[in-house]
């Protein structure tokens, strides 16, 4: 699947909102997120507080997309990416993993304040739903779905599984009352593998991603 360079007016917008991003981050690591306002952001980019608000609704989802910017087209892009003969379900668990676990400095630091903000982590959760579209249109080409039910169906799924084990990795631990206090800071440490996690809340869907294989072999 071959995608078109976009145009000048695209690669302006996608500059706006790398900087947005990345102005949003240093800020807040810098400050702390409570202490970063839209318009610190939007002055820090050098455009108005009305051009943010076309690109994000919020400084938390500025601050959290410096970590997630492009996740969800690059996750697509690596079940591509596979080779035909990799079993589709093998493809995308491995795809998510690499994505959500091979971080570098800066996505090192937008993690801790994510970890340590409640704000924050509702931010990063609520961008797992970005996963569908573009996991759709690659699954759908893959079984030759050109309705895209069973392929929105899968790529839903693989949405919410993903949802599911970021929320289990960002819970607090220990006994009730600490996660209590914990979470009413805003106090994170997360728990377990995340890998690990991803691989056993996908799991359950590769039965569907198998039978729909089957049903596009000649």
């Amino acid at each position: 699947m071959t995608t078109p360079r976009p145009g000048l007016r695209e690669r302006k917008k996608q500059a706006t909102r790398a900087a947005l991003r990345e102005a949003a981050l240093r800020l807040a690591v810098e400050r702390g997120p409570d202490q970063v306002r839209v318009e610190d952001i939007a002055e820090a980019a050098g455009v108005s507080p009305r051009t943010y608000n076309n690109y994000f609704v919020s400084r938390e989802q500025a601050i959290v997309s410096a970590v997630t910017a492009d996740r969800e087209a690059r996750i697509a892009a690596a079940v591509a990416a596979r080779p035909s003969g990799v079993r589709l379900a093998d493809a995308v668990t491995e795809a998510v993993v690499e994505q959500y676990t091979n971080t570098g400095e800066r996505e090192h630091k937008a993690l801790l304040l994510i970890t340590t903000t409640t704000a924050l982590r509702k931010a990063f959760l609520d961008t797992t739903a970005g996963i569908e579209p573009p996991l759709t249109a690659v699954i759908a080409e893959r079984l030759d779905d050109p309705g895209a039910h069973t392929a929105r169906v899968l790529a839903a799924s693989v949405a919410a599984a993903v949802r599911i084990a970021l929320e289990d990795w960002l819970r607090p631990s220990g006994n009730a009352e600490a996660v209590r206090n914990l979470d009413a800071v805003g106090l994170v440490v997360p728990s377990g593998s995340l890998p690990d996690r991803l691989r056993a809340a996908l799991s359950p869907l590769a039965p569907a991603f198998d039978a729909a294989e089957r049903r596009t072999q000649p």
